[in-house]
């Protein structure tokens, strides 16, 4: 029999009669793009993943998707949200508690993000999107609100620490609930749903500009004498951002049913389900759509005669799941690496997330401080001038995503040379600062940085959490994007204790900057190009 899903040929193959689709005749009037060929991958699930893309495509992009896009959207704003408020809260907090190394409660909502983002992403693959989709946002809430109410300074960098364990699954998670469910049409929204990240930021430093300058210790208040009723602005910072976090978490829990993933349980060989997910996707869209559970049962057996290849059953995928936890397992890590091409890109990849997880919070975790120091020295370094000029920086953050959500279309550049060029400017910009020596040029660098920094963070996963879930197979994408969301942590770690031992001058910037132009020579090295075509 001729094999009708040759594997060099999936990226390219439409979905028609050719995959048994008997109620399709309409196939061609239903726009759809190639889904990306990814080498080392199960042709079979390939194939399949191709027939849910073109249901998806025909489901269209409707109600459905929209309130994933809010309420996805509202997940990436948390991560951001609470990076902001630690970075803009830890000055006053240090104060309070006369702690000798502020800087390291940055460390520790880091430190809790790498296990959140390792935790959960992982975990998406094995038990399903669901669950860590509702649940991370309550974490996150609890224990911030936990936060504001600590009474030592290890108290409050634990329950930080617990919160960023929360809120850190929820890139890798949302990306790949989002992404799964969206029209290889529009995947470019995926790109635009990082205004929200920006939007996280604007919202805690609106915020800190009206607290902490108005219920925060003087700043020449003698060591040990900063008591806590005077010290309260830091703490409704924290209140206000965790009601806010559990609000996301009831509007996703109590108002909206998210479904399973498609392609997580057409990998689990649950076909059944993955139809009843698309028609009922389908029908809260008011529309309907062609795939059986026959056409994927038609693929199983295509290529079992063609290529022996054992059809999946629900009980060899639950074995498979149980079997990532046994010595030698981890099928998922090890798919990420299946061939030369593939494993090239993903340290590519790892690299580039790594390089920003530094660069980043070199600069905007301690954003405040930099700003009050090169005020200073400018002849303005008050509390109000500070947060004020913070607050304007990140409000610039926000068309910079819509602009790169327009860029990402435009032809010949696409998403490598997008986020090459916007990590490079970013670092030009960076060392401008530097060199800034009035209170216009502070302000004017740093909005500049804010614009480009924001292109290049959109690119490759909030920082740049559009081209890693697209290049990232469906059965793998939890762990996929969990490992480079891990890895970015990991690296950011460093951050705080390089600012605390090198000092709040412009030293942590050039090593920023420098790590820029790196992952932005790196970035037009990667060997897939995701734009125009449907994720897998």
């Amino acid at each position: 029999m001729d094999n009708k899903y040759d594997e060099k040929d999936l990226s390219t193959q439409p979905v028609k009669a050719d995959v048994a689709i008997g109620t399709m005749d309409d196939i061609s009037s239903v726009h759809e793009l190639k889904t990306i060929h990814v080498d080392g991958i199960d042709p079979v699930f390939e194939a399949q993943a191709a027939l849910i893309n073109h249901a998806i495509q025909t489901i269209g992009m409707g109600k459905y998707q929209w309130a994933l896009f809010g309420l996805c959207g509202f997940g990436w704003l948390c991560d951001q949200l609470w990076q902001t408020t630690v970075s803009d809260a830890l000055a006053q907090v240090g104060v309070e508690f006369n702690a000798p190394h502020p800087a390291f409660l940055s460390l520790a909502l880091i430190a809790g993000l790498v296990c959140g983002a390792a935790f959960w992403g992982f975990g998406s693959d094995l038990i399903g999107r669901r669950l860590s989709f509702n649940l991370t946002l309550a974490i996150a809430g609890i224990f911030g609100l936990c936060a504001g109410a600590a009474t030592s300074w290890v108290g409050c960098a634990v329950l930080v620490a617990f919160c960023g364990f929360g809120v850190g699954g929820n890139l890798p998670v949302d990306s790949a609930v989002f992404l799964e469910f969206l029209p290889g049409t529009h995947q470019y929204l995926l790109e635009i749903l990082a205004v929200w990240w920006s939007i996280g930021q604007v919202i805690p430093a609106a915020a800190a500009w009206g607290f902490l300058p108005n219920f925060s210790c003087a700043a020449d208040t003698p060591v040990g004498e900063c008591k806590r009723k005077d010290n309260m602005g830091w703490r409704y910072l924290m209140f206000t951002m965790g009601a806010l976090t559990l609000l996301g978490f009831g509007l996703r829990f109590f108002l909206f049913h998210l479904h399973e993933s498609p392609k997580y349980l057409c990998g689990q060989g649950r076909y059944e389900e993955t139809v009843e997910v698309l028609n009922a996707v389908a029908k809260y869209n008011g529309k309907t759509q062609p795939v059986t559970v026959e056409d994927f049962l038609q693929i199983e057996r295509d290529f079992e005669q063609s290529h022996g290849v054992a059809p999946v059953t629900k009980g060899v995928a639950v074995k498979r799941v149980f079997s990532q936890l046994k010595p030698g397992g981890f099928k998922h890590f090890r798919a990420l690496f299946a061939s030369k091409k593939l494993a090239f890109s993903m340290t590519l990849i790892l690299l580039i997330w790594g390089m920003i997880g530094l660069a980043s919070p070199l600069y905007a975790n301690f954003l405040p401080e930099y700003l009050a120091l090169h005020g200073a020295a400018a002849g303005n370094g008050s509390i109000y001038t500070t947060y004020r000029n913070n607050l304007i920086i990140i409000a610039c953050s926000v068309p910079g995503t819509l602009v790169a959500g327009w860029l990402i279309g435009l032809p010949y550049v696409g998403r490598r040379g997008i986020l090459g060029l916007s990590l490079i400017f970013t670092a030009v910009f960076q060392f401008a600062f530097t060199a800034a020596r009035t209170q216009a040029q502070i302000l004017g660098f740093n909005c500049s940085i804010a614009l480009m920094d924001k292109n290049a963070k959109a690119r490759a996963g909030g920082a740049l959490y559009c081209y890693t879930p697209e290049v990232i197979p469906s059965v793998h994408r939890g762990t996929g994007t969990g490992l480079a969301a891990s890895f970015n942590r990991i690296c950011g770690l460093m951050a705080p204790i390089i600012a605390t031992y090198v000092g709040f001058n412009d030293t942590p910037i050039f090593v920023s900057a420098s790590l820029y132009i790196v992952a932005g020579l790196l970035a037009f090295c990667c060997p897939y190009e995701t734009a125009g075509k449907s994720a897998m």
